[in-house]
């Protein structure tokens, strides 16, 4: 399993409901890619966002990151919608589990 993190905060003001529905937009798309296995998005009480996705391996990542939607949605991402942003991404996380 390839496991990728993306931490990010908004621009104060954005168009949230174009934000939302391009989001959405990726998802729906990244769900249809080979080695896609999840996703999941959480928003902290400071407005930071954290995404988890999983992927069958970086292949698959690595695959999703140059699907060309995708890459327009990264481009509108730095360029309208993200104040700032991490990502981490790593193989093979050591995993534990409860029960």
């Amino acid at each position: 399993m390839y496991l990728v993190v993306f931490r990010n905060r908004k621009r104060a003001g954005i168009d949230q409901q174009a934000y939302a529905e391009q989001a959405e937009a990726m998802e729906v798309l990244a769900r249809q890619q080979p080695g896609f296995l999840s996703f999941k998005s959480y928003t902290a009480d400071d407005g930071e966002v954290v995404a988890l996705s999983e992927w069958q391996d970086e292949a698959s990542a690595r695959g999703w990151g140059r699907v060309a939607e995708h890459r327009m949605a990264q481009a509108d991402g730095r360029a309208r919608w993200y104040a700032e942003y991490t990502l981490y991404a790593c193989d093979d996380p050591h995993t534990r589990r409860f029960p």
